[in-house]
């Protein structure tokens, strides 16, 4: 008969399945990865891409905000799609998370140095977008 301490050697010994994921929040995403290595254009839109980032940029260039402020701020985003946003921008180091007070504690995000490097391209693409919303609706029957 075998012993129990060889019993638990052989079940702690044995290799787990390498297909078993371990749980979404368990491990921490360090942004997004550029999909072609080396090219910066990628790794701009990596860093700052998507729906909500510029936005989100735009509103902690005026202040430092906590969670609950950003969500009244953007309307349309969802608190699971405003965490992940967050958290990218802070392992990009464009944001920084500081928890105020014993947990469950507020966060209060503010943009590094870093992430106020991001603001001439903020205004720029502001800009643009007043312009294309103001410019002469495309006419069908026309080709510019």
């Amino acid at each position: 008969m075998q012993s129990d301490r060889s019993i638990a050697r052989r079940i702690v010994s044995r290799p787990r399945p390498s297909n078993k994921k371990a749980p979404a929040g368990n491990s921490p995403r360090l942004g997004r990865r550029n999909p072609i290595g080396g090219c910066p254009l990628t790794a701009a839109l990596a860093a700052i891409g998507g729906k909500w980032k510029l936005i989100v940029i735009y509103w902690l260039a005026e202040s430092p905000r906590h969670f609950a402020a950003l969500r009244q701020l953007l309307p349309g985003i969802s608190q699971k799609v405003l965490t992940q946003q967050l958290r990218e921008l802070a392992a990009d180091g464009i944001v920084h998370r500081q928890p105020k007070g014993a947990v469950p504690a507020k966060v209060v995000y503010s943009l590094t140095d870093y992430g106020r490097s991001l603001l001439p391209l903020v205004e720029d693409v502001r800009q643009w977008g007043r312009t294309h919303l103001e410019r002469p609706a495309a006419r069908p029957d026309r080709v510019n």
